[in-house]
């Protein structure tokens, strides 16, 4: 089974607009943009196009993972929470004739719109190529092993697995996690100590081996 791919906060929020509009809710990413264009014109999709690019969790209810309720003051009932308006697919406040509930699955709970995984917490690393002396810095998912770390660096080298990947002249494991190759986040022990993280980033070196493997 082919292993979900991970999303930095700072990748999705690229996706902000009508032609290209992701969102992030629960965990997950989800690419809304087949949404957008299916329901063209409909002034329910003002909340989601406002939202575009960001984490919508706060919507939902983590539990029941459906939008959040509340009890109307008014009608004593318990109806959807959505403070930003009314959008596509939550019932209107009040029974109408002429609302369309026959669109089966809601969006939030439809999976053909997801995309991947929204990280937990994201980490800057360097990577140091000994052979050229460049060295590039990105931002990565905490949950990547080294190999997808490896897809993200494809765009600065096309030749990135023809290298040997070191930490501290130890060879890692392209299979693993930074973390479990001994590369730690220390952007925690930076923070209680009043320091700077964005003063000292871990580095990788990459070492060539000679065969111009491309993927």
């Amino acid at each position: 089974m082919k292993r979900p791919r991970y999303f930095t906060p700072s990748e999705v929020s690229v996706h902000c607009t009508v032609e290209d509009l992701w969102v992030s809710y629960l965990g997950k990413v989800y690419n809304l943009t087949p949404l957008v264009q299916e329901h063209k014109g409909d002034i329910l999709l003002k909340p989601i196009i406002e939202c575009a690019g960001n984490d919508i969790s706060h919507w939902f209810d983590p539990k029941t993972k459906d939008i959040r309720t509340h009890i109307d003051p008014l009608s004593c009932c318990v109806k959807y929470f959505t403070p930003r308006g009314r959008f596509l697919h939550v019932p209107p406040p009040c029974p109408s004739t002429d609302w369309a509930n026959d669109f089966g699955r809601p969006w939030w709970r439809d999976s053909r719109y997801e995309v991947g995984l929204l990280s937990a917490k994201t980490r800057w690393i360097r990577i140091i190529n000994t052979l050229t002396s460049q060295e590039q810095s990105l931002e990565v998912c905490s949950e990547e092993t080294l190999d997808e770390i490896l897809q993200r660096y494809l765009r600065y080298n096309s030749h990135a697995a023809s290298y040997t990947w070191k930490h501290d002249g130890v060879i890692l494991d392209i299979s693993k996690t930074l973390e479990e190759n001994g590369i730690p986040d220390e952007d925690e022990e930076f923070y209680k100590c009043r320091m700077d993280c964005d003063l000292y980033t871990q580095s990788i070196c990459l070492y060539f081996n000679d065969d111009l493997t491309e993927l």
